[in-house]
């Protein structure tokens, strides 16, 4: 298995090294990475020069999603991805693999199979023509994401294509399937909303650490878990006393965490560029802080580097909400959650990061 996929009191305006976001994550045993598309990575060389200098670690945004794959049956689409794991290699980077089992992402033949035949053999065949393929070169797998959904089950699992297939022992199959599969790699969960002070998320842990007790007790082969990270300012600031806790219990069940693909999303989009980039900084500066406090985190992804790359984007809604003039130079439509601007500059966010990578608690083992 590969080793690193294998703080306190920093803020945004603390002076940081000129090293890089990689080089100040191995100081303590982590790594840094970044969610790219490789039609990206090779149109822009701004985009490839910053990864190459800040990531060791890279993420397939989509391309490695089942619908991207699959889009029909047996008709395998993988040149995309072979395209961003030549680059990670050439480069001496590693590839994350992202995702294989989501309910966001199966393609609506493998859906209407899955409910009118209810057969594994569909989910195994597609695991084994992705796992074979890349046995022994991506060495971590999200092999189930964003299993939890409150409100639908007692047990809080997502009440997807999947569980209504083959029920709640899904999880584990997929597990094992994945073992057998790559037997020297990483399997995780991988799953959202996890941080906020509030009744639904805290819900939300109960359902998480209880769905990772009921797998080790299973047996079901998990190494670790990722932890999204996506900030929603709307929701308050991550609190310590609640957030601390649920990463100490993930670690006491001897699983290792990752942050996968943190990003911050706006609220206040009428404020000036400077104080939506501080709030943003601030907001990533207090989320690190607590997670890099926990030796078991591993490295921390973000969802994109610059903003112009945003999966987020500022709604009609936004603007009628905050009647935003989109002065003092912001550009309509991009949320400014990433550490980049839109013409790749460093933001205050990116300098929460350095900070709080440079101040974190040294990994143990």
């Amino acid at each position: 298995m590969l080793g690193l996929f294998g703080a306190t009191g920093s803020g945004p305006a603390s002076a940081v090294s000129d090293d890089s976001l990689s080089q100040l994550a191995a100081r303590s045993g982590r790594y840094f990475g970044a969610a790219v598309r490789i039609e990206d990575i090779l149109a822009e060389a701004d985009l490839r020069g910053t990864v190459l200098r800040e990531c060791v670690s890279l993420t397939p945004e989509f391309a490695l999603k089942w619908d991207a794959v699959e889009r029909s049956p047996e008709a395998f689409r993988f040149g995309p991805i072979d395209d961003l794991l030549s680059f990670a290699v050439q480069q001496g980077l590693r590839m994350r693999g992202h995702t294989l089992l989501w309910h966001g992402s199966v393609p609506d033949w493998a859906q209407a199979q899955l409910r009118s035949q209810r057969s594994w053999t569909l989910v195994q065949r597609y695991m084994e023509a992705v796992l074979s393929r890349y046995r022994g070169t991506i060495g971590q797998w999200d092999v189930v994401n964003e299993p939890i959904e409150t409100g639908y089950r007692m047990d809080g699992l997502r009440g997807s294509v999947f569980l209504e297939a083959f029920g709640p022992d899904y999880v584990v199959r997929a597990l094992h399937e994945a073992r057998r599969l790559a037997p020297g790699a990483e399997l995780m969960i991988n799953e959202f909303a996890l941080e906020a002070d509030s009744k639904v998320e805290s819900d939300r842990r109960y359902h998480f650490l209880k769905l990772l007790e009921r797998l080790k007790r299973a047996g079901a082969p998990l190494d670790g878990v990722g932890l999204q990270a996506h900030l929603d300012l709307s929701k308050g600031p991550v609190r310590a006393v609640v957030y601390a806790p649920f990463l100490q219990d993930i670690a006491g069940l001897g699983l290792f965490i990752a942050i996968t693909e943190l990003d911050v999303k706006e609220y206040d989009y009428a404020q000036p560029v400077d104080r939506r980039d501080r709030d943003v900084a601030d907001a990533t500066a207090r989320y690190l802080d607590i997670a890099l406090a926990q030796p078991a985190v591993r490295g921390v992804s973000t969802w994109g580097m610059s903003d112009r790359h945003s999966w987020l984007r500022v709604t009609l809604e936004d603007l009628a909400r905050h009647q935003g003039s989109w002065k003092d130079g912001s550009t309509p439509g991009f949320n400014r959650g990433l550490p980049f601007n839109s013409s790749m500059r460093r933001k205050p966010m990116y300098h929460a990061i350095a900070n709080a990578l440079q101040h974190a608690a040294a990994r143990r083992g």
